[in-house]
């Protein structure tokens, strides 16, 4: 089955009902939960589902010159989105996350528009990502290459490779830009090795790798926007284009789970 997520499709059509609820830890609709201060920019965006550790992701002002160049700006339509513009929000619990790469395993699906990427770090422009903030920067992200080919990998902090074994980076198509894409991850559950996959408008898989699972691996905060809560740099490794909704599980979906999750936000 091929899935294509066209400019009229609405938001409100993205029932909770028709999104597999076991084991959902973040459903960020940006028709709600979405909070903005006088200039009409994004201070918060609260998760409709999942713990209240995973539930707030809120404006980061560390690290900025003017502290709310930071946070996002809603876009009306449909669907609704907010417009990031190397900018983010952050979930800023440690531990609610850990377990996607320890062997919990997880799925993600996101529904996403492009923007021409500015250069930060090359081919590093990332929509989401737990990536802990030193060392060898172990956890998920969500990324596009400077020409928007669209990527997302795991990383289990055993080496410090930007892509090896370890590092695995899942490959798909260069997303064209002004449209919405469906795109989801999948990384099975588990010790030893286990399977990332990678989804891209189709729920036949475009990419898949071997994951090899550290019990030890610390991942941290999420960002949405980012690939982590890069107070050293922000921005810099942050992408340009607009969010829908985001949806994170703490387990890998099966496939009918994962048709189902597609076919509820059309």
């Amino acid at each position: 089955m091929i899935f294509r997520l066209i400019a009229s499709l609405c938001a409100s059509a993205c029932l909770a009902g028709d999104i597999p609820s076991s084991g959902l830890l973040v459903d960020l609709d940006a028709s709600k939960g979405v909070t903005v201060d006088s200039q009409g920019r994004v201070t918060a965006w609260q998760s409709q589902a999942g713990p209240i550790a995973a539930r707030d992701f809120v404006g980061q002002p560390k690290g900025r010159a003017e502290a709310a160049s930071g946070l996002p700006t809603p876009v009306k339509g449909s669907p609704a989105a907010l417009s990031f513009r190397q900018q983010e929000l952050v979930c800023h619990d440690e531990a609610a996350f850990d377990g996607l790469i320890r062997g919990d395993g997880c799925t993600w699906v996101a529904v996403i528009k492009v923007y021409p990427q500015r250069v930060g770090l090359k081919d590093v422009n990332s929509f989401f990502g737990n990536l802990r903030n030193g060392q060898k920067y172990e956890g998920l992200w969500g990324c596009l290459d400077d020409d928007n080919t669209v990527w997302w990998g795991a990383r289990n902090g055993l080496t410090f490779g930007r892509f090896d074994v370890n590092n695995p980076k899942l490959v798909g198509p260069k997303l064209e830009e002004g449209r919405f894409h469906v795109l989801a991850g999948r990384l099975g559950a588990g010790q030893g090795e286990v399977l990332a996959e990678f989804f891209v408008n189709d729920l036949k898989a475009c990419a898949t790798a071997r994951f090899p699972i550290n019990p030890q691996a610390d991942a941290s905060k999420l960002a949405i926007g980012q690939e982590r809560d890069a107070i050293q740099h922000p921005g810099k490794e942050s992408f340009d284009g607009e969010i829908a909704r985001f949806l994170l599980w703490n387990r890998p979906l099966t496939d009918a789970e994962l048709k189902t999750a597609f076919d509820g936000l059309r």
